[in-house]
């Protein structure tokens, strides 16, 4: 496809989105069906401009995948401003772990009994389609770090948590297919791949996060240095926190993570709370470059300042990395073999095996009724999958088992995309409008 053709039709899409953005997010419908419908459109399915093919783009696809990806979870880090000893954050570590290793459970066992796919392939399977994604559930996210809510910080941190918690089953699945070392009797698998590269991932981001942070406010405040590229900042510190990670053979996931909820952590140290988000928004909104540099270097504000600036560009180019990987993902459907499609198996994990596995992960939690059944719907799947499903296939994935693995997943994403982007509208404004009622008794 030429490139200008590319740019033309990149550009009036962004174009499209920014004119009518405030319209859509009205509507019952997510800027994900858009993007898919746009991919399928310049694919064989439509005017046939663009040929997206597996395996032969599975690296560029795993790439993409990868960085969009990283550029959610260093946001949702951002956005989780409890403190760490808050008890609400026992919500995310709970469906971080136990309903990812229930859902993982139950997805094995669902295709060991009833899909042709052997043992390993049913774990990978589990781990591919457990983790929630950061990347399309923004609507159901925190929408301010400030915010309070039960619901949206356990999906938060959960869709952070997880797309690096699932990494340990994979590396299971892909062992036991023979495409990684396991070691005798699972010792390597457990020790390496479970918690050192678990515990490492964590610590080296949280380390990186604090360490560069600290370092840019005392330049801040004591020498009104290292003011300004606050989005070079944000890339530098996700780059880091990722390259390190692997370098040490940790989970770089994780590490992007912990080094966004590490620089949140700098704002609330010292005493500094949300609150001084306010005059920070202040400041910004004049467009007097004088006060926004007086506020970074603020020795009140510029934590908030430092940590607002971070986010703003960070979830700017996340949406931006989002157009890019979801129609690529809709421009891919036309080269998926959809006659192995199992179409029931959608409804079971979507309907039946997250609910019951939020259900098993927060019993006796303190979340109401209704948003334990929102958390049980929301179990949003998408580019984190995709990651990890061209993981596989770039380790040496066989191509039959490989074609079977692409159509499950891509048939559970396609369907998440559209009831979820369906259903998130009328389903939170309701859920927003039955808080303020509570809130105002």
């Amino acid at each position: 496809m030429d490139f200008a053709l590319w740019s033309v039709i990149v550009g009036l899409l962004l174009v499209l989105m920014a004119l009518g953005g405030s319209v859509l997010r009205r509507l019952p419908l997510s800027t994900a069906m858009l993007y898919v419908l746009v991919g399928l459109g310049v694919s064989p399915l439509g005017l046939d401009l663009v040929r997206v093919e597996l395996p032969a783009h599975a690296h560029i696809l795993e790439r993409m995948a990868e960085v969009v990806v990283l550029l959610s979870l260093f946001t949702a880090g951002l956005k989780l401003s409890r403190r760490l000893g808050d008890r609400q954050w026992a919500l995310p570590v709970r469906l971080a772990l136990n309903s990812m290793v229930v859902t993982v459970a139950l997805i094995t066992a669902v295709a060991w009994l009833f899909l042709p796919l052997p043992l390993g392939a049913c774990i990978l399977l589990g781990a591919i389609l457990a983790p929630t994604d950061p990347v399309l559930a923004s609507e159901v996210q925190l929408q301010q770090p400030g915010d309070t809510d039960k619901l949206r910080f356990a999906l938060t941190g959960e869709g952070g948590l997880n797309d690096g918690s699932a990494f340990p089953l994979v590396m299971l699945g892909l062992g036991l297919l023979g495409l990684h070392d396991l070691g005798s009797f699972g010792w390597r698998w457990l020790v390496v791949d479970v918690f050192w590269a678990t515990g490492a991932g964590l610590l080296t981001g949280w380390a990186l996060g604090m360490a560069i942070g600290q370092l840019v406010l005392y330049l801040r405040r004591e020498h009104k240095e290292a003011v300004g590229l606050d989005d070079f900042l944000a890339l530098g510190l996700v780059g880091l926190s990722y390259g390190c990670a692997l370098l040490l053979h940790a989970y770089g996931f994780l590490a992007v993570f912990a080094a966004g909820v590490a620089l949140r952590r700098l704002q609330q140290r010292g005493g500094h709370s949300d609150d001084s988000k306010a005059p920070v928004d202040q400041a910004v909104a004049s467009g007097d470059r004088t006060a926004v540099e007086n506020m970074a270097v603020h020795p009140e504000h510029a934590p908030s300042f430092m940590a607002q600036a971070v986010l703003g560009f960070n979830e700017q180019i996340e949406r931006i990395g989002e157009v890019v990987i979801v129609i690529a993902i809709g421009a891919l459907l036309w080269a998926v073999p959809w006659q192995q499609a199992a179409w029931w198996f959608v409804p079971l994990l979507l309907l039946v095996i997250r609910p019951l596995a939020v259900a098993v992960g927060l019993a006796r939690s303190s979340v109401s009724r209704s948003q334990r059944w929102l958390l049980g719907w929301f179990g949003i799947r998408g580019v984190g999958s995709i990651y990890y499903l061209m993981y596989a296939i770039n380790h040496g994935l066989a191509r039959p088992l490989a074609d079977q693995l692409v159509v499950l997943t891509l048939s559970v994403v396609a369907t998440s995309i559209v009831v979820h982007g369906v259903s998130v509208t009328p389903l939170m404004a309701a859920y927003e409008r039955k808080r303020r009622v509570r809130a105002n008794r």
